[in-house]
C-alpha cells in the first residue's frame, strides 16, 4: 500500500510539473486537469481532479472559474472565494488573462488572498492558452501589503510545502530565538527534533516556539497560553496566525523580542524570507505600541545578545567565505 502512495504522489508531482510555465512559454498537454481549493483550515491548496466538458480555451476558464467558487461536497476543501467576492468580469488577451473583482476582495485578510490567489493562478495557468494572470480589484491592479501592483503571475509565481501526505518520522536541527532572563535580548536555542513528515517546517517551529525554551536562564518570549491558528508560506512569506492570547501582554519582555523571537526562528527557514503576523486573521493591528503587523518582517538580528550576536556574524562570515 505505501509503495502505490508514493507511486500515486509521484504521479501526481510529475503532473503538476508540467503545467508550470513562464509568460510566453508553449505549455506540455495534459489528460487531466485540476481545481486547486482552500484545505479545510485554510492554510494550503488542495488539488482535485476535474474532467471539463468543453474543448476550447475561453469555455474551459468558465467552467474552471464556476469550479473555483462553487460549494464543495467535502469536509476537506472548500471554495476559493467567500459569497460576498465576485469576479466581475475577465478577458483573455494574447495569452494573458485578466480577473477583475468586485472592491470585497480587497478586504480579504491577507493569508486566505494569497491562497486563494494561488489556487485561482495555479487552475487556470494550466489551460493551453492561458499563460499568465493579472488580478484586478475594481478597475485598479492588484497591489501587496508594500503598496506595490503584483502584476504577471504564473503557477511559477506560488511555492507551498510538498509531501503533506507522505507519512513518516523525520530528525531535524532547528534554531529558535527565545528571550532571556531579563526580556530585553534574544539567545538562539538550537533542538533537535524528531516529528511526523506531514507537519511543515514552519509549523514545527512555532510549536516549539510555543512550547518554549529547554536551556536554564531562557524564557518564551510569546505570551503564555498563546495558540497557534495556522501557519503557512507562500512565495518565501510565512504568514502566521496566532489566537487572542498574543495580545496577553507581559511587559518583563520587551515588544521587540516577542516579534523577532517568531521572525527570526522562522526565517532560519530555507524557503523563508519575511515573516507577517496576524491575530484572528487579522493583521490591521498595532501590536503594542509600534509593531503594524500589517508589515512583513525581515530577520534582524540587533536584538542578540552579545555573545549569541558575534557568533551568528561569524557564521555569515563563514558562509561567504565558503562561496568565495
Amino acid at each position: 500500500m505505501k509503495k502505490k502512495t508514493t507511486g500515486l504522489i509521484l504521479l501526481v508531482l510529475l503532473l503538476l510539473l508540467g503545467t508550470l510555465a513562464g509568460c510566453g512559454e508553449k505549455k506540455e498537454e495534459v489528460s487531466e486537469y485540476y481545481i486547486y481549493y482552500l484545505d479545510k483550515d485554510k492554510t494550503k491548496n488542495v488539488a482535485v481532479g476535474f474532467e471539463p466538458k468543453a474543448s476550447d480555451t475561453e469555455n474551459m476558464i468558465k467552467e474552471m472559474l464556476e469550479a473555483l467558487t462553487k460549494d464543495t461536497d467535502s469536509p476537506d476543501y472548500q471554495k476559493v472565494l467567500p459569497e460576498d467576492v465576485h469576479i466581475n468580469e475577465w478577458k483573455l488577451e494574447n495569452a494573458q488573462l485578466y480577473l477583475y473583482f468586485n472592491n470585497d476582495y480587497g478586504e480579504l485578510d491577507n493569508i486566505v488572498e494569497v491562497l486563494s490567489r494561488a489556487a485561482i493562478v495555479r487552475t487556470l495557468t494550466q489551460l493551453e492558452g492561458v499563460d499568465c494572470i493579472s488580478f484586478y480589484v475594481g478597475d485598479s491592479p492588484l497591489i501587496d501589503n508594500n503598496g506595490n501592483p503584483v502584476g504577471l503571475m504564473t503557477a511559477e509565481s506560488f511555492v507551498e510545502n510538498p509531501g503533506e501526505q507522505i507519512n513518516a518520522i523525520m530528525s531535524s536541527e532547528i534554531t529558535l530565538y527565545f528571550s532571556n532572563e531579563n526580556g530585553t535580548k534574544l539567545v538562539p536555542e538550537v533542538r533537535e527534533v524528531h516529528y511526523s513528515s506531514n507537519i511543515s517546517m514552519e509549523k514545527l517551529v512555532m510549536e516549539q516556539l510555543l512550547k518554549g525554551p529547554d536551556e536554564d536562564g531562557l524564557r518564551a518570549a510569546i505570551p503564555q497560553g498563546t495558540k497557534l491558528v495556522n501557519v503557512s508560506v507562500l512565495d518565501g512569506v510565512c504568514f502566521v496566525n496566532l489566537d487572542e492570547g498574543f495580545l496577553n501582554q507581559n511587559y518583563e519582555i520587551a515588544e521587540p523580542i516577542v516579534i523577532y523571537s517568531i521572525v527570526d526562528s522562522l526565517v532560519e527557514l530555507p524557503n523563508v524570507n519575511k515573516v507577517q503576523i496576524s491575530v484572528n486573521g487579522d493583521s490591521n493591528k498595532i501590536y503594542r505600541e509600534s509593531y503594524d503587523l500589517s508589515v512583513m518582517y525581515d530577520r534582524n538580528l540587533d536584538y542578540l545578545d552579545n555573545g549569541a550576536q558575534a557568533e551568528e556574524e561569524q557564521k555569515e562570515e563563514n558562509k561567504e567565505d565558503a562561496g568565495d
